[in-house]
């Protein structure tokens, strides 16, 4: 359970590859051409998709190696593989419908919520033993 936290990390870089892959995707199969990020509302999806999934790692990569790194390796590979199922349902619920990306969203949310708090509590108690 130790290289956990680094699985999760891979399978964000292989989320991340497939959110790309969907726009690229979606890009020529709807003609919309390179700079364009408007045009047909499936490739729109695609894009916020990506977008979205880019902006939530950013929060949450920090968040999964803090947590590991004060002590919490197997808890913060769980809270991460349930951002990864999170962050997946969203995309597939967004892809199809804007309207049914909530409950992924929230998925994703706990999980990131679950290593902040980890991550604090890390850092609190590192502070306080310092």
């Amino acid at each position: 359970m130790q290289n956990l936290p680094a699985l999760v990390t891979l399978l964000t870089v292989l989320l991340q590859f497939g959110t790309m892959y969907a726009v690229g995707w979606a890009r020529g199969k709807y003609r919309i051409e390179a700079p364009a990020v408007s045009g047909h509302p499936a490739f729109e999806r695609a894009y916020r998709v990506q977008m979205n999934t880019l902006e939530s790692t950013l929060m949450f990569l920090p968040a999964l190696w803090l947590a590991t790194h004060y002590g919490y390796v197997l808890w913060a590979g769980v809270a991460g593989l349930v951002w990864i199922l999170g962050r997946v349902w969203y995309a597939w619920a967004y892809l199809g419908n804007a309207s049914k990306r909530g409950p992924g969203y929230m998925v994703g949310m706990l999980g990131w919520a679950a290593l902040v708090v980890m991550s604090a509590l890390g850092l609190g108690r590192a502070l306080l033993a310092s």
